[in-house]
């Protein structure tokens, strides 16, 4: 790619890895006490400590912008439903589930923009929850079914970051380090609420003390998020927007082959059968998306 675009494209392409390999060091700090809303709260404090230390002036877009602390919500349930569930759910199957969001687009869309579903459009939502619903659709199951919490996480997750990206789309005049900084807010403040909220009813446990090696990687992990997040910036801010949202598909892949190698992932054919279907209507999605590049902190899930 002698045009410039390489780079670009490399930098999406490790965003990809950092999230597509994730579950890892969050079963790992999960392993040593650190429930994954804990792990998560301290991963977002520590990008948002560095945005500020950064950008100081990052809080002041919030003026007359309400819509932003929409906007910390929704990032902040994409990260407490995708990290949660693949710390506890087969990784595979997560992020399958969690790559809905182009057909919870399509239904946001509508009332959030005004953007009226075209005929194909339609129809990529008819093949997602096809995908769905082969996946969901447990052997001697009526219905098809989520078959634990990791399965709600996960399309809570997926739905989540959908709204975060049509929220994006509406806060367009809002600077964008103030976008990224509502989106490092929400991450840390959700997880953390949802872990006190878990404590005070005795399902999730206070936050251990861990040892020095834990703490190094919780330090690498929160590293890879924010270096993660920079490199999405870069490339989506350089690279048309089908060409980002095709290169981002790339998670699929790593999570796939990380988690299937490390035994956290099962290869049962009807989550492939559904998975397929749900990653072509992802891929549809992406090709039928403008051709201009995206704003920054579009298409991120901080």
């Amino acid at each position: 790619m002698a045009d410039g675009r390489a780079l670009p494209a490399l930098a999406l392409v490790f965003n990809a890895f950092v999230w597509g390999v994730s579950w890892w060091p969050f079963r790992e700090l999960q392993a040593h006490g650190l429930h994954p809303l804990w792990a998560t709260a301290g991963v977002y404090l520590f990008s948002l400590a560095a945005l500020l230390a950064w950008r100081p002036q990052a809080w002041r877009g919030f003026a007359g912008q309400p819509q932003l602390y929409l906007l910390m919500l929704a990032a902040g349930l994409t990260n407490v439903g995708f990290n949660w569930a693949v710390t506890v759910g087969d990784v595979v199957r997560v992020v399958l589930l969690f790559y809905l969001m182009p057909a919870w687009s399509t239904l946001l869309a509508w009332p959030l923009l005004g953007e009226r579903p075209t005929a194909a459009s339609l129809l990529r939502l008819v093949i997602a929850m096809t995908g769905l619903a082969v996946i969901l659709k447990a052997p001697g199951a009526p219905w098809p079914l989520p078959e634990s919490h990791a399965d709600v996480l996960a399309l809570l997750g997926g739905f989540s970051f959908a709204l975060t990206n049509i929220l994006l789309r509406r806060l367009l005049q809002a600077p964008a380090v103030t976008r990224v900084g509502a989106m490092f807010s929400g991450g840390a403040l959700a997880a953390a609420g949802a872990a006190l909220a878990g404590m005070a009813h005795g399902v999730i446990a206070p936050p251990a003390a861990l040892p020095a090696g834990a703490l190094l990687l919780g330090l690498v992990l929160s590293l890879g998020f924010l270096a993660g997040n920079a490199a999405l910036q870069y490339g989506a801010t350089r690279l048309a927007a089908q060409t980002t949202a095709l290169v981002m598909l790339s998670e699929v892949l790593f999570a796939s082959v990380s988690s299937v190698a490390a035994g956290a992932a099962e290869l049962a054919p009807r989550v492939w059968t559904g998975g397929a279907l749900v990653v072509l209507a992802a891929a549809w999605s992406a090709l039928a998306s403008p051709g201009e590049p995206v704003k920054a902190a579009a298409q991120s899930r901080a």
